[in-house]
């Protein structure tokens, strides 16, 4: 082995973890921190970041993640849209974007049910397409409980511009 203080090797006087060497090697990874974050400015990110949702109308707490320097995700955590669901015991993850931050998404879910149960609520659910993996969710602690809802908010004497995906939704619960 070379000696090299750069990469923490065998005689150098500064030694690092794997962890740190790994950091080092791959820039796209980094240390995430959890925030608070205005609701404002939460939207903001959103509607620059969101695949295929607009900013929402009202939240109860917004979360995110921040590498030091800049947000790289943010949760806005509400009450549920589905009416049936709103029983004042449960909140709803209505909104949950990322710049692609590795692990980003999973810590701000594991986060958000922390923060959720602190408050007081019993229960903290959220939606995913099927395209979607929910690989994030399972990591943080989630199960997927089934299908849900899909379909237009348009009826005969509510005509509605449908501008988010129309499919069944899979819904998951912290």
């Amino acid at each position: 082995m070379t000696d090299d203080p750069q990469r923490g090797r065998a005689g150098s006087a500064e030694r690092r973890s794997v962890g740190q060497l790994y950091r080092r090697a791959n820039e796209d990874s980094c240390v995430l921190t959890v925030c608070p974050i205005s609701f404002k400015d939460a939207n903001a990110f959103v509607a620059m970041h969101h695949r295929h949702h607009k900013p929402v109308q009202g939240h109860k707490f917004s979360i995110a993640v921040t590498d030091g320097e800049r947000v790289r995700g943010v949760a806005i955590i509400g009450r549920p849209v589905a009416r049936h669901a709103d029983d004042g015991a449960t909140l709803e993850v209505n909104r949950l974007c990322t710049d692609g931050a590795r692990n980003a998404c999973s810590m701000m879910y594991a986060a958000a049910w922390r923060a959720a149960k602190a408050l007081g609520y019993r229960r903290l659910i959220t939606y995913t397409l099927p395209e979607e993996g929910g690989a994030s969710l399972r990591a943080a602690g989630w199960k997927c409980i089934g299908e849900a809802g899909g379909g237009s908010w348009k009826r005969a004497a509510r005509d509605r511009a449908d501008a988010h995906p129309l499919q069944v939704k899979l819904r998951w619960e912290a």
